[in-house]
């Protein structure tokens, strides 16, 4: 089944200059294709130049959703950004981080790994 993203490619635009910006990421289809906002993100070390690390979830994943591996994609972080900019000052965090968005406030504190 292909997938609808609900941002077409003309809407994505440059967000992040750092050279992350157009490495590769894992996310689910909750954030390209429903438009849910990232509610979880961690880095991990990868032995692939071309992957960041990052991996980011919605919240709305249950670990049945998150093992179907077609409901995760591989994007780059700058296509991530363009879903939710709230991710950008903390793309440059070292492998190992891990951040969650307060209900509450909205924004993203440390979280653990």
């Amino acid at each position: 089944m292909k997938k609808v993203f609900k941002k077409k490619a003309n809407e994505i635009i440059k967000l992040v200059d750092s050279p992350i910006g157009g490495g590769g990421c894992l996310a689910t289809d909750y954030i390209v294709c429903e438009g849910f906002k990232v509610e979880y993100m961690y880095r991990e070390e990868t032995d692939r130049n071309e992957d960041t690390g990052w991996r980011f979830f919605s919240g709305q994943e249950d670990q049945d959703y998150i093992d179907d591996l077609k409901h995760t994609g591989v994007y780059s972080v700058n296509t991530i950004a363009n879903y939710d900019p709230d991710i950008i000052p903390f793309l440059d965090a070292p492998y190992g981080s891990a951040f969650e968005r307060n209900p509450d406030t909205g924004v993203f504190v440390k979280s653990d790994f």
